[in-house]
């Protein structure tokens, strides 16, 4: 993948070092949507389209995973991120009960946590690599999996966005309606 059909991120190498500022400034953002009411927040458009909140927890998981990755391939040549089980995590950790602001302190702790990794890279560490198995299994560069990782963040910030807007758009003819 070099740009995304969807969210039309382009996938920029050199944009590598750059991440640790834009992770930080992603979760902040994060953060601002999860003040919105915990209802809307945890209300999930359809069966398999995740919530706000959900999208929120899906990413503060990314960022301490990613974080993990990125440690694994100092430590050892080449090692196998193995999937982190995504979807297993919304049930299994019970992301929509989980309480907005805990979850922005918590997502803004993991980009800072992941920028700190990634700002204590040399030049010969960015070219380091792991197997990443996503979108298929191949060797990909720690370069790779931070501008991955930014992504990830501004494409489910914009998954967030949308659901939070169309639930405002939903519920502004009742407030009318209540008037």
């Amino acid at each position: 993948m070099t740009t995304c059909a969807e969210c039309d991120f382009v996938y920029d190498l050199a944009q590598g070092p750059a991440v640790p500022a834009l992770a930080r400034s992603y979760a902040d953002a994060y953060a601002e949507l999860l003040e919105a009411e915990p209802t809307v927040l945890r209300r999930r458009p359809a069966p398999l389209v995740w919530a706000p909140l959900e999208y929120a927890c899906h990413m503060r998981d990314v960022l301490l995973v990613q974080r993990e990755r990125l440690l694994a391939a100092r430590r050892y040549d080449t090692p196998v991120a193995e999937p982190m089980g995504r979807d297993e995590r919304v049930e299994h950790d019970g992301y929509a009960e989980q309480e907005p602001a805990d979850v922005a302190r918590q997502l803004r702790d993991a980009a800072m946590l992941f920028a700190h990794s990634l700002e204590r890279l040399s030049a010969a560490d960015w070219e380091r690599t792991l197997i990443y198995s996503y979108p298929e299994r191949t060797e990909r560069s720690l370069s790779w999996l931070a501008v991955h990782t930014l992504h990830e963040l501004r494409h489910h910030l914009l998954d967030m966005r949308r659901q939070l807007h169309h639930s405002e758009a939903a519920a502004a003819p009742l407030r009318r309606q209540e008037a």
